[in-house]
């Protein structure tokens, strides 16, 4: 028959539990002893059973082996406690390096912001200039990116429009597709040409226009006129 899988869990049976404690109780002294004499090792068991009887076993002596094991944990203890105390000195160390460098990036801060330069000497002063005009020619490269990048996405953005419109155009047979933005960029060349007025030498040409001034009867003038018109 074969044997079924204990479940781990209190027995409810009393008469159940005390039998399960006896046997298991006998079993792990035995296994307790052999331990101690098959691998020649210091073996101290201590067993209360529920009515709070005792139960020990020994390899040795028990008083010994329960003043070794009171002993072997002190000794971690104390370990423990100098490896924290250890590593605690050490935390407390790189604190301190992290604020000295967390005062020395301030302090560069507010040089590079133009405060707190009375006490900076002229090479000092040199040096922030020169990081000051690094900063600002990689600014200005990175800005000029920016917008080639930016009239690139433009561009393809029109040539997708321009696409887009060429073939609704085929399609609705709408007029020519309008200009591109290259197109539209370049200078126009057309010239407006609008009428000139013509010199005052041409126009007395064309004309006979009297312009001197005269006095009298109109006959007289006639007469005076019919001759240069001869």
């Amino acid at each position: 028959m074969v044997r079924g899988k204990t479940q781990m869990k209190r027995i409810e049976n009393a008469t159940s539990r005390q039998v399960t404690f006896s046997k298991r109780r006998n079993g792990l002294l035995k296994k307790a002893f052999e331990l101690s004499v098959l691998c020649d090792a210091e073996v101290a068991l201590i067993v209360f059973s529920p009515r709070g009887k005792l139960y020990e076993f020994a390899s040795s002596s028990m008083l010994e082996s329960i003043e070794r094991y009171r002993k072997h944990t002190r000794n971690n203890v104390q370990t423990a406690h100098a490896s924290v105390e250890q590593n605690m000195q050490h935390l407390k160390e790189e604190a301190t390096i992290m604020m000295k460098k967390i005062d020395i990036l301030e302090e560069t801060k507010r040089k590079l912001s133009g405060e707190g330069l009375g006490s900076c000497s002229i090479e000092e002063l040199q040096q922030i200039e020169q990081k000051l005009e690094r900063s600002i020619r990689s600014v200005r490269a990175r800005k000029s990116q920016a917008y080639m990048e930016q009239v690139e996405q433009l561009k393809e953005k029109e040539k997708v429009l321009v696409a887009e419109n060429s073939r609704l155009s085929e399609k609705y047979g709408i007029g020519p597709e309008p200009p591109t933005l290259d197109q539209r960029a370049k200078p126009r060349m057309d010239l407006h040409r609008e009428s000139q007025p013509q010199s005052y030498g041409e126009s007395s040409s064309s004309s006979d226009v009297e312009t001197e001034l005269f006095i009298g009867l109109p006959e007289a003038r006639i007469r005076r006129i019919s001759p240069k018109l001869n």
